[in-house]
């Protein structure tokens, strides 16, 4: 199962108590933009086999957004840090890199 920290509370919860928002640190469109943009933004979603950004909501906890690093196909959890920010912080950087050497941010 996988088990996340919620950065705000500390919490270590189970999945069953926390609410996925899908993909991190996307660029938000809407009124003003092109169709193309629009539609991007809300069908066009990564679904990558290993590093992954995501959203997740302490749902059964603080209530609070925040966001996740993690590979989608062991489950590792590299970190997890506050949705306010718009890129994930070097240290989350650093972890992922450390156990996945040669790994480039936009893989």
């Amino acid at each position: 199962m996988l088990t996340l920290t919620c950065p705000h509370c500390g919490i270590r919860a189970e999945e069953t108590e926390l609410s996925p928002g899908g993909e991190a640190h996307l660029k938000r469109y809407g009124p003003g933009d092109s169709d193309e943009q629009f539609e991007a933004y809300m069908f066009a979603r990564k679904n990558p086999k290993g590093v992954h950004f995501e959203r997740w909501r302490h749902a059964y906890g603080c209530g609070k957004w925040f966001l996740a690093a993690r590979c989608t196909a062991t489950l590792e959890v590299f970190g997890t840090y506050p949705a306010q920010v718009s890129a994930p912080p070097e240290p989350i950087i650093e972890a992922i890199r450390a156990r996945r050497p040669g790994w480039e941010a936009g893989q």
